[in-house]
């Protein structure tokens, strides 16, 4: 399974925390989606977004911590947006 996921405004080195944090959990693989855009902007994260990857028999203990890593920054930086498949 695989899902991309952004929190507006995350700047890069919280991405790269968040990142690192899922990838301690058993089975998960996570990338970080460079900002498209041309121009450099102070008010834009350097990060578009976060793949997260796992397989599809992935454990609920480690679901649920994906959950809770997601909602402890989300409640510092605002929510995450699941981006649709191509984004």
């Amino acid at each position: 399974m695989k899902y991309q996921v952004r929190c507006a405004g995350l700047p890069l080195a919280v991405y790269r925390e968040v990142a690192a944090h899922l990838r301690q959990v058993e089975g998960v693989q996570t990338m970080l989606v460079t900002q498209p855009s041309q121009e450099f902007d102070y008010a834009q994260s350097q990060t578009d977004s976060l793949w997260i990857e796992h397989g599809e028999n992935l454990s609920a203990v480690a679901q649920k911590r994906i959950q809770q890593i997601l909602t402890h920054y989300g409640d510092r930086y605002g929510s995450w947006e699941t981006l649709p498949a191509g984004s």
